[in-house]
């Protein structure tokens, strides 16, 4: 690496998610660069939306977004921080600048083809490059999966059902990803090792959540990331993930959303396709959420597991779903510029990084509280 090269790459760093990430970075006391199209968009967002900024080690870079020009901007960094979506549409130039710069990638996604299409297509080349490619690391997928590890602590449990909610509303870049990946691809859950495909059009389900009693309504939100992580653990046969958002109208919302757009767009070809789900995306969400608010914007991560002869029930009460994911992107590039990764190649947060290890920085940042555990076996 030279001398002058900043380790780090946020990539979008000037979305909701990416200011974040920043700001994180500068509380960890790491030098990044913060990248993206646009230069004026950049520096506007660090000045405005990155508390203490004047504070970080940064430079803002202009790139296009192209494997080439991507390549050039990460070589001689060491870790990469994608918050561009939809990743499906936009990931494969930054994954493939990564391989040939020789830099650790991880991004935010949920959408749960992209998962697939990095297992199978670049998994391989990641881990005899000895780099990590670890997509998902966010609250959504993140916190629900240390949930998932600590039941597991317990053996002989086999099946995963896992509940996700949050306080707030999506993002700009979140509500088009979630309509895009709706609209265009299938979501699976994990049956017998097998990945099966949820009903298509089975509406929002009533889930009953630690914390409330009021009945929760969820969706299968793309599948997720944890079938797609768990499908390789020896341990977990079957998983199943449902989320949503506390807010009962917008969950109300969603699937007429979606309906709409599916008949509005039949029969485009692909790209005219993604800009008129991109259009009907923006006029759900045109503006950026504000900022968090831990007294408002709450999260929940709840998992049963159980086994033929067990089960075990572990909930995690949180804060800032955004924040968290901000930690997170942060705390594993502060890991990986120390040392390898537990896993190299295709890899969760957790199997990267260790589920208690990455607990542990949730907590000292406030995020989260002390996870309940019960145990049955």
């Amino acid at each position: 690496m030279s001398s002058n090269k900043k380790p780090v790459v946020v990539y979008g760093a000037s979305g909701y998610t990416g200011r974040l990430v920043c700001e994180y970075l500068r509380e960890y006391g790491i030098p990044f660069i913060a990248a993206g199209r646009s230069a004026d968009k950049l520096n506007a967002a660090m000045k405005a939306n990155v508390p203490g900024i004047e504070t970080a080690d940064f430079e803002v870079v202009e790139v296009q977004h192209g494997t080439e020009a991507l390549t050039e901007l990460f070589r001689g960094a060491s870790v990469v921080l994608n918050t561009v979506g939809p990743f499906a549409k936009f990931g494969p130039e930054v994954v493939q600048a990564c391989l040939a710069a020789g830099c650790h990638y991880t991004d935010t996604t949920g959408e749960q083809d992209w998962l697939i299409t990095l297992d199978q297509e670049y998994g391989a080349k990641f881990e005899a490059a000895g780099l990590l490619l670890s997509p998902g690391l966010a609250q959504m997928y993140t916190t629900g999966e240390i949930a998932a590890q600590l039941c597991l602590e317990t053996p002989g449990l086999d099946t995963l059902d896992i509940a996700v909610f949050w306080g707030g509303s999506p993002t700009i870049a979140s509500t088009q990803t979630i309509l895009v990946n709706a609209a265009t691809s299938k979501a699976f859950h994990l049956q017998q090792n097998r990945y099966v495909e949820w009903q298509p059009d089975a509406g929002l389900y009533s889930l009953a959540i630690p914390g409330q009693h009021e009945m929760a309504l969820a969706l299968p939100w793309g599948g997720t990331s944890h079938p797609v992580w768990f499908r390789k653990d020896p341990r977990v046969a079957n998983v199943k993930v449902l989320g949503g958002v506390f807010n009962k109208p917008l969950m109300l919302g969603v699937p007429k959303i979606v309906e709409a757009a599916l008949k509005a767009t039949e029969g485009m070809n692909e790209e005219d396709r993604y800009a008129a789900l991109a259009q009907t995306a923006a006029g759900v969400m045109n503006s950026m959420p504000p900022r968090e608010n831990p007294r408002l914007n709450k999260s929940v991560d709840s998992v049963h597991a159980s086994g033929p002869l067990g089960r075990a029930h572990c909930t995690i009460f949180g804060n800032c779903n955004y924040k968290q994911t901000g930690m997170l992107q942060a705390f594993a590039a502060h890991s990986l510029l120390q040392q390898a990764p537990k896993r190299a190649g295709f890899a969760s947060g957790c199997q990267a990084f260790g589920h208690h290890e990455l607990l542990g920085q949730l907590r000292s940042f406030g995020l989260v509280a002390k996870p309940e555990l019960t145990v049955h076996a």
